[in-house]
This record gives C-alpha cells, structure tokens and sequence, in this order.
C-alpha cells in the first residue's frame, strides 16, 4: 500500500466529491475548492456521498497519484460534512484508511529529554 511518509501533510475533503472524477477533475477541486496546491506533495483525500469509498491524490515526484478503495460491508468514518477541509495525522490516515474509527486514536508526543542520557 502507498501510504504518505512521516511528516507529509494530509488533508481531507469533507464535502463529498463526483466520484466519475479522475486526476485533472480531483487536481481542479483542491485547487478552487480547497485553495491549495495539487502539486506539493500534500495528500489530498476525498470521500464518496455513500461513505463507503475514497479517493486518494498526491503528486510522488514524477507525476499525480490517484489510489481509491471501496469497503465492502461498511462505511468510513468522515469528518461532518462541510466546506473546507481538515488535517489529519499519519496515524489517522492510516486507521481512515483502514476503515477504523480514526477518532478513537492519538498520536503520542514525544517529549523533550531535559538531559541527554
């Protein structure tokens, strides 16, 4: 699986997108809808009215990306429905991904030892 690397911006798409789109139609969303810069690197996610898929689309340096999954006996868990978007961790990624309740995890913050051991 493709999954972004530490430190790469994700970002979700609540509003539900035209499934029919490809890489130009997803690329025109973020850029008039999200205001954001298809090209970056940032993963861009973007869910189906049913719930029960998402598109996916970065660019890896070369060219655009687009990865989809659908579940087949549920539903992912998505932010509510409004304009805009919002970002989510690798860890979230990875449990929306996996068709988890990415809300129920947290990442751990590493802490800054006060003296080198």
């Amino acid at each position: 699986m493709l999954m972004p690397s530490q430190g790469v911006r994700i970002l979700v798409a609540t509003t539900p997108v035209d499934f029919r789109k490809g890489h130009d139609g997803l690329a025109a969303r973020v850029q008039s809808t999200l205001a954001e810069d298809p090209f970056t690197g940032t993963v861009f996610v973007f869910r189906s009215k049913r719930a029960d898929r998402l598109k996916i689309l970065f660019r890896d340096g070369s060219g655009l990306v687009m990865a989809y999954k659908r579940l087949e006996e549920s539903t992912f868990t998505w932010p509510a429905i409004r304009d805009g978007a919002m970002t989510l961790n690798r860890a979230q990624f990875e449990a929306l991904f996996a068709g988890l309740d990415w809300r129920r995890g947290r990442s751990l913050e590493a802490c800054r030892p006060a003296v080198a051991g």
